[in-house]
């Protein structure tokens, strides 16, 4: 059976179970070819088959990165599709790789910044967990923190309180006082209890 006959659309199923099962046995056997045919079915003229190939190619991403990460220039052209679920598929695929290729994912900042702006919720939460796995390296730090404070400071309040949290175990001693405002001046706009106290003990925890 060919890597396509593999994926639930072709196997008539409705969940994602097939498609995962198929990302763990690539991954298994370091199947590049199976890789390739994956990135060359993007653009089947069936939508299904495109959403099943970029969800086994970013489960690919999330157990073993390596195996996508010379692709990432693809998955940065991705972010301009019409199809949101290749949008946020992509960015997925993006993050992974920025566990293990800085360098190239902050050399394509700029569209994944614009993506991640104008995107859906789950384009957003992967932009911004790439700002986090870039601000880790000492190189990038002072050029990324700025660019991450403005998105925390222009998100969805709903999404706010998972950002902080995620975002303040990286956060170098220099920068919490800038984050600890940033956290601050947006507490008024919170309206949910549990969401503003969650943000609120982010703000104690960077102050300690």
């Amino acid at each position: 059976m060919t890597i396509i006959g593999r994926l639930a659309t072709s196997l008539h199923r409705k969940d994602e179970e097939p498609n995962v099962e198929l990302a763990r046995a690539i991954v298994d056997e370091g199947d590049t070819e199976a890789i390739i045919e994956l990135l060359g079915n993007l653009n089947h003229k069936n939508k299904n088959i495109q959403s099943d190939c970029i969800k086994v190619l970013y489960e690919i991403g999330m157990m073993e990165p390596s195996l996508i990460s010379e692709h990432y220039r693809l998955f940065v052209a991705l972010l301009g599709s019409k199809n949101n679920r290749l949008v946020w598929g992509a960015m997925t695929a993006l993050d992974a790789i920025a566990s293990v290729q800085p360098d190239e994912i902050h050399s394509e900042l700029s569209p994944i910044l614009e993506a991640a702006d104008k995107g859906s919720v789950i384009t957003k939460d992967h932009g911004v967990s790439i700002l986090i796995k870039l601000y880790r390296s000492e190189r990038y730090a002072d050029q990324v923190f700025p660019l991450l404070i403005s998105l925390l400071k222009s998100c969805p309040t709903n999404q706010l309180p998972m950002y902080a949290e995620n975002a303040m175990p990286a956060i170098r001693n220099e920068h919490k006082d800038d984050l600890s405002e940033t956290l601050l001046s947006r507490l008024i706009e919170i309206e949910k209890d549990s969401k503003r106290k969650r943000v609120e003990k982010v703000i104690v925890k960077l102050g300690s």
